[in-house]
């Protein structure tokens, strides 16, 4: 897309929001044309349905809309590319998630939008979790993003910061049927992450089985993470002073290399990319082992581009983006991981209901090849199987709710 078709592309969207006043809407699910409707709906009737939830909380699921029904939680800090923009202007892309929950899962979401990155607003989701079955944290700056999540886990249900395990998931997916187009060994991959933001530490958790059961992790051979500064590892000054990337460094990088993101590739069976555009070039790419795997998932322009890439060597590329093969998308994800979730009744989303995901998602291309290795985002087909893993997971992991 060049510049015109974008600023064409700008201000079709302003119109089309100014148009509709937002993309979402609450609608009465019951009819209210009767005094009897009403008698049932509201009062005296609710009543009743207020005292069975008062003797059993878990009564909500059954009877209200807590059972289908997320919070889409941000302070605006990091959304899309536009960093730290706060909570009046990160409404619309809010609104968009719950549109694509809604067309994609069928969960009815609401923005909830914080206006201060310096607020600590983790009370306040406390306070509002009785009336969500899930809440999907949102475009929050690291950090914070990480200290909120591992904040909310005791309240009952399932809190996920999407730019973190979303992705995760979706990268793990799409690197197991890379691995099955590729013949290389999951477990003997030597993997470069470019970014050790929320979508990076989410990546290199979950490939490195940081923190997760080890029953039903499986980790890779080694991941070398870079951020701005290069190659993270345990002698680099200033560490203490990020303690997830403090984390990063004591989990990863088991040769102790130093430099730059050049000198980690050489040798590298696998990029992966969630921070810059055009800072992977085609020399970088030849210097990486044979064979080699590129996501490049900057978004609206990638770490390096497919034809450079390709020109290069790659032999599997996977970008964010729609428009080229092979997208890796946190969309994908999301929607089916919360309708797992939410039709568990689930209490939290596990390790075993995330593994249970990437499964689902990398299984469901029955034959994978350098250019299809994951299912497409519209595909509604992807959603189902992937909340029947989840549920399946939340089961027998022991967090799901029965609540009849």
């Amino acid at each position: 897309m060049d510049e015109n078709e974008r600023a064409g592309l700008y201000q079709e969207s302003l119109m089309l929001h100014e148009q509709h006043r937002g993309k979402i809407e609450i609608k009465a699910k019951v009819p209210i044309r009767t005094k009897k409707d009403l008698s049932l709906a509201y009062t005296p009737g609710v009543a009743e349905v207020c005292r069975a939830i008062r003797k059993d909380r878990n009564m909500a699921w059954r009877y209200t809309l807590k059972s289908n029904t997320v919070a889409i939680v941000s302070d605006g800090s990091a959304v899309l590319g536009l960093g730290n923009i706060g909570g009046y202007a990160a409404i619309p892309v809010m609104e968009g998630k719950a549109l694509l929950f809604k067309k994609f899962a069928g969960i009815d979401a609401f923005p909830i939008c914080f206006e201060s990155y310096h607020t600590d607003f983790v009370d306040e989701v406390r306070n509002i979790a009785p009336v969500f079955g899930g809440i999907n944290l949102e475009d929050i700056a690291a950090p914070k993003c990480f200290e909120v999540e591992e904040a909310l886990q005791d309240i009952g249900i399932p809190v996920m910061h999407d730019d973190q395990h979303g992705t995760a998931i979706t990268v793990l997916a799409a690197l197991l049927n890379a691995c099955r187009v590729s013949k290389k060994e999951f477990d003997d991959l030597r993997i470069v992450v470019s970014g050790a933001g929320a979508a990076g530490y989410g990546i290199t958790r979950l490939l490195k089985c940081i923190g997760y059961n080890p029953e039903v992790c499986t980790m890779v051979r080694d991941i070398i993470v870079c951020d701005t500064q290069g190659i993270i590892h345990r002698n680099r000054k200033g560490l203490y002073a990020n303690k997830y990337k403090f984390i990063l460094a004591g989990e990863t990088n088991r040769s102790g290399r130093a430099g730059s993101l050049a000198d980690a590739l050489e040798g590298a069976d696998v990029f992966i990319g969630v921070s810059a555009p055009g800072i992977v070039t085609g020399e970088m790419i030849r210097r990486m082992n044979d064979h080699p795997i590129v996501f490049a998932m900057a978004n609206p322009i990638p770490e390096v581009m497919p034809d450079i890439a390709r020109k290069a060597g790659a032999f599997i590329i996977g970008t964010g983006r729609s428009d080229f093969p092979n997208q890796v998308n946190n969309a994908v994800a999301f929607p089916g991981v919360f309708r797992g979730a939410l039709d568990a009744c689930a209490e939290r989303i596990t390790d075993e209901m995330k593994i249970a995901a990437a499964n689902a998602i990398a299984g469901y291309v029955r034959n994978p090849s350098r250019e299809h290795i994951m299912p497409p985002v519209f595909d509604r087909k992807v959603v189902r199987a992937i909340a029947m893993a989840v549920r399946e997971a939340a089961i027998a992991s022991g967090v799901a709710r029965d609540v009849g």
